[in-house]
């Protein structure tokens, strides 16, 4: 399992490169949406699925370039803590990841706003001692009104060596073009 999200995070950071690098080449060739490139600053706040914990709430930083109208590509970081409830007398220690996610938007009108889903899939690199890296997964369907502003419902799932954790949630956002 450690080999397989050394890949997902390694096919994660080579998307990233590519994306990046050809954002210049894919500029010119729609005149009538110039900036082709946002970067969003979203809270997430959910419900775990795991039994043994309270909320989840996070925040994510989302850099998205448009391959056209109704294709993007979003990569995504940020910081989610999952919030565990104490058994009995005993303190148990929050789950803390910081989330590398690669996926695609994918719009459901031609204007670029409007209703989407996107799927995300990437590594989360827990914070906590001995958290190891897990694999993590990303569906969610949502609103974005042209003016930048984005309100989805997503559920993000982590699993490592047979553990799995995750959460259902709100993500409101707001995005920048560059």
């Amino acid at each position: 399992m450690k080999k397989y999200t050394k890949s997902i995070a390694a096919a994660v950071a080579a998307l990233a490169i590519f994306v990046t690098t050809n954002a210049n080449a894919q500029t010119a060739s729609e005149p009538t949406n110039p900036s082709r490139q946002k970067l969003g600053v979203g809270i997430n706040a959910g419900i775990p699925t795991n039994d043994g914990s309270s909320f989840a709430l996070g925040a994510d930083l989302r850099y998205q370039v448009d391959i056209d109208r109704q294709l993007s590509i979003p990569i995504t970081t940020g910081f989610t803590s999952i919030f565990n409830k104490d058994i009995g007398n005993v303190s148990v220690a929050n789950f803390n990841y910081i989330p590398a996610k690669a996926g695609l938007k994918v719009f459901f009108s031609d204007s670029g706003s409007g209703a989407y889903g996107l799927a995300e899939a990437g590594a989360a690199f827990s914070t906590n001692k001995g958290g190891g890296t897990w694999f993590t997964y990303s569906p969610a369907i949502g609103y974005a009104w042209s003016n930048g502003l984005d309100l989805g419902v997503k559920y993000e799932g982590l699993t490592k060596s047979s553990v799995n954790n995750g959460y259902v949630g709100l993500r409101l956002a707001y995005g920048f073009k560059l």
